[in-house]
């Protein structure tokens, strides 16, 4: 299968294959209660043994340099090879809303919180976005080096029991890592457009519909069908389904806008809450003082006072009238997420 691949390729590719596979193999034992930690730190190492490998095949080596030089750096006699987040960056460049970016970067964080920590109540929580991690690794490992090296004939669907929140529900009231894990969560999923969070490959939502029995022997229990391949009629009838359990929506005033505190909670969050020193003091490395040098920097909104206060860039920031105050889109925190981790950009801020 992985025959005329360059060695250095071949071995990342057999790794990340078998680091997936172990991913699945520990979420579906029932006897596991680290599920989603052991799923996530394994699917981590998964995805970026497989960027590894498509850089490789690439003629790019995927090592951190030394700065102000050509040189790799080292470590213990060994290249600092790019991490997950790195390699994210460099694949998808300046595609910054794509669906299986944002995907994979909300586990990075994630990772990072329950590393240490056994949580097994967030786990019903987090299995859209598990799931989605996994369809959109062999998506990508099909694209990359095809059908051959995808891992879906070797998997079957799992057994279920019925997953309930309250478990949850009660952990976060006596639990303070749940708690904080939970409100990451949350926060990272306000920070989506509502176009990525309705994407398949941000989050895998399914209804699993218990059925008679198919007429044929042959027909498989478990089929997945892409919504989009769907005939009108079909799905008018799955909308018809997902409305008797949808909690009705009431119209809310500035839905999906965000107020400037918020704005700079997200980013701050987003850039994986840095600190700096400044006059002795030790604060956020983003706050309010760096979010209104960005909006003025990028030119989003005009200033105080201004004669003509409407005239905004309505893709970052809209004016409020009845308030007078100005809100921002999330299009405009993921922005900022990206231009904030580049040091020129952010000390141009205050030069």
């Amino acid at each position: 299968m992985s025959r005329g691949l360059p060695y250095n390729v071949k071995q990342c590719l057999e790794k990340s294959r078998d680091s997936a596979l172990l991913a699945i193999e520990t979420y579906n034992k029932p006897a596991i209660k680290f599920r989603s930690g052991g799923y996530i730190v394994l699917m981590v190492i998964s995805w970026t043994s497989l960027f590894h490998a498509i850089f490789f095949r690439n003629k790019i080596k995927p090592f951190y340099r030394v700065k102000d030089s050509n040189r790799f750096d080292k470590k213990d006699d060994d290249f600092c090879y790019w991490e997950l987040k790195e390699c994210i960056k460099q694949y998808f460049k300046t595609d910054t809303e794509n669906p299986i970016r944002k995907n994979l970067e909300f586990f990075i964080p994630l990772r990072n919180k329950i590393e240490h920590k056994s949580l097994p109540e967030i786990d019903p929580d987090l299995f859209a976005e598990c799931q989605a991690l996994l369809l959109n690794y062999d998506k990508i490992l099909e694209m990359e080096f095809g059908l051959d090296f995808c891992i879906r004939e070797s998997l079957s669907f799992s057994l279920q029991l019925f997953p309930s929140s309250s478990n949850l529900a009660e952990a976060i009231k006596s639990n303070p890592d749940a708690k904080k894990v939970k409100d990451f969560i949350n926060k990272y999923r306000s920070s989506l457009t509502t176009d990525i969070l309705e994407s398949g490959q941000y989050s895998f939502k399914a209804f699993l519909l218990q059925v008679a029995n198919h007429k044929s022997a042959d027909a498989l229990p478990i089929q997945f069908v892409k919504y989009d391949e769907l005939t009108d009629d079909e799905k008018r009838n799955v909308n018809r389904i997902a409305a008797l359990v949808k909690v009705k929506e009431r119209p809310v005033s500035g839905k999906d806008l965000l107020m400037p505190g918020k704005v700079v909670e997200i980013v701050q969050l987003g850039l994986g809450n840095p600190k700096i020193n400044k006059n002795g003091k030790t604060k956020n490395k983003f706050n309010p003082d760096t979010h209104t040098r960005c909006w003025k920097k990028y030119s989003v909104r005009p200033n105080n006072g201004d004669a003509n206060p409407s005239n905004t860039d309505t893709k970052y920031c809209i004016y409020d009238e009845p308030s007078g105050q100005y809100r921002y889109t999330k299009v405009w925190t993921s922005f900022l997420i990206e231009k904030m981790q580049i040091d020129d950009e952010y000390n141009a801020l205050y030069n």
